[in-house]
């Protein structure tokens, strides 16, 4: 089994597979174009929705590949699950989310961030909307090829912005929705790093920190899955099923501890039995979220299957509401099947395709991820968008899920940092005569991982007489304190890249919209 696992992550990874991925991806929109050709013979404009159906399909290709990352990454970067295991978990969780619980009508003008009604010429809704989603898709293969996970909202939003206002002048732009999107750009990251931080540290001094690992880990892990258990169960209710069952916070809070109930029971039976054989250390801990975190990606893949394939399907289906009625604006559009198979094919074959590098980027390349840290950000996740969602703050998940990273990151640093100034405001008093005895602290502290530094300033505080420190040996220590825990370079590059989304994709939705309309008239 971990010999197939190991061939399928070097076959989703290996530089040679690009053709062949590449390939494969163009024959899916091969088949979606002869496909809908089939069926629309007769239609006026069939030509254009069958390009509109391919671009939707290559818009769900890279939503696959780009925003399905975040769900899965940090189960991978973790050790939680391998990079082929996933892949075919999100794969046929987005694939359920978007056909169980994509619904049967979605809105088309995301956000109502334009009023469509101001268009002079009908016939240019349709242009309008083929321009935003061809320009959506394009800026997510380059931020894929880049890799820079951004959001596939803010990328559709950009597209029909900037289409709108070619087709019908700045007029037809509601700038008090824009400036609530652009403030999510800094609420979404730092709510989830936040959020993501605070239950790391909770995590470290109820649990890490303890002598007694084992003890402390049956008493607060239970509480710890609990919660996070009542966050999902209450975030699928609000977010995965809301198109098939409409229920408000109170309701879908009291399923979230009906579920949180039984998982509690279940996870005290677990960790009790697990304990008379775990090992007192944090790996034996890290152990017992393997499971909570697997479930995590497979229900953030599923309610993010159920929400954002309409970033892909709704141009698509308001382009097809409008050539099947002859022209027009449309604002709420019916989904036909061949529609919501085109965005749920699309989201799972450009996830097996492409998406491992960026899990990869999300998982392990902006910081070092264990099992803990990784429910934490998981964890956040859920939260932050329950929380956004009855403070009608606009978040993306995408930034969540990434400002949890960087959060659970920036942690570490900080309290590697922290330690390391005690413990040099502790050595200073030091005999420098005593620099051989220091030498075994010195390997020992080298060695040490975060969680095992407060018991080497401990012994450091009982045992001076041991430990003294010269001047050199302290900038050598200082030294390997300034190791980054956070890779900056991803930082800003990932930052960067959300501030131009929206304007990047409004520019080439512009420039489109203006080519599609030349080659109509």
């Amino acid at each position: 089994m971990a010999r197939s696992s190991n061939f399928l992550d070097t076959l989703l990874t290996s530089p040679a597979t690009e053709r062949y991925r590449v390939g494969l991806s163009v024959l899916f929109l091969l088949i979606v174009w002869l496909v809908v050709g089939s069926f629309s013979q007769g239609l006026p404009n069939n030509m254009l929705l069958m390009a509109a159906a391919v671009i939707g399909g290559y818009m769900a290709i890279n939503i696959g590949a780009n925003d399905v990352a975040n769900n899965v990454g940090p189960a991978v970067g973790s050790g939680a699950l391998s990079l082929g295991g996933a892949v075919l978990l999100a794969a046929v969780f987005e694939a359920g989310g978007a056909i169980i619980a994509g619904g049967d009508v979605v809105s088309t003008i995301k956000g109502g961030i334009i009023d469509p009604t101001n268009l002079d010429d009908p016939r240019a809704f349709v242009w309008l909307m083929t321009a935003a989603l061809l320009a959506g898709a394009l800026w997510l293969n380059l931020a894929t090829w880049m890799g820079a996970p951004v959001s596939t909202t803010h990328s559709i939003v950009g597209g029909v912005l900037g289409a709108g206002i070619a087709a019908g002048g700045w007029a037809i732009a509601d700038w008090s929705v824009m400036s609530k999107i652009v403030a999510s750009w800094v609420i979404s990251p730092v709510l989830g790093g936040a959020l993501a931080a605070l239950f790391l540290f909770v995590i470290k001094k109820t649990v890490l920190y303890q002598k007694n690992l084992v003890s402390a880990a049956r008493t607060f892990v239970p509480w710890l899955v609990a919660i996070m258990a009542w966050a999902f169960g209450t975030y699928l209710m609000i977010k995965g099923m809301s198109k098939l069952v409409k229920l408000d916070f109170t309701q879908s809070a009291l399923i979230g501890l009906a579920v949180a109930t039984v998982v509690f029971f279940i996870m005290r039976t677990l960790v009790g039995r697990k304990a008379a054989t775990m090992e007192n250390s944090t790996d034996g801990v890290n152990a017992l979220f393997t499971w909570p975190l697997i479930f995590a990606a497979a229900l953030l893949s599923f309610a993010h299957g159920a929400n954002d394939v309409a970033n892909a399907i709704g141009p698509l289906a308001a382009i097809n509401d409008a050539i099947q009625a002859g022209g027009g604006v449309v604002t709420s559009a019916s989904i036909p099947l061949w529609v919501m198979l085109v965005g749920a094919l699309g989201l799972a074959v450009g996830l097996m395709l492409f998406g491992p590098r960026l899990i990869k980027t999300v998982g392990s390349e902006i910081t070092e991820l264990d099992k803990t840290r990784a429910f934490c950000i998981a964890l956040s996740a859920a939260l932050t968008v329950i929380l956004a969602s009855q403070l009608g703050l606009p978040v993306s998940s995408t930034h969540i899920a990434i400002g949890g990273v960087f959060g659970v990151g920036f942690l570490r640093e900080y309290l590697k940092s922290n330690y390391a100034t005690q413990l040099h405001k502790i050595m200073e008093h030091h005999d420098p005569a005593e620099q051989e005895r220091l030498k075994p602290f010195l390997d020992d502290f080298r060695n040490a991982s975060v969680e095992e530094m407060e018991n080497l300033l401990k012994q450091a505080k009982k045992k001076k007489d041991q430990v003294p420190l010269s001047k050199s040996e302290r900038k050598r220590l200082k030294k390997i304190y300034k190791e980054e825990m956070v890779k900056r370079s991803h930082l800003f590059r990932i930052a960067a890249a959300w501030i131009i989304t929206v304007p990047a994709s409004a520019l080439m939705a512009a420039f489109l919209f203006f080519a599609l309309r030349g080659l109509m008239i």
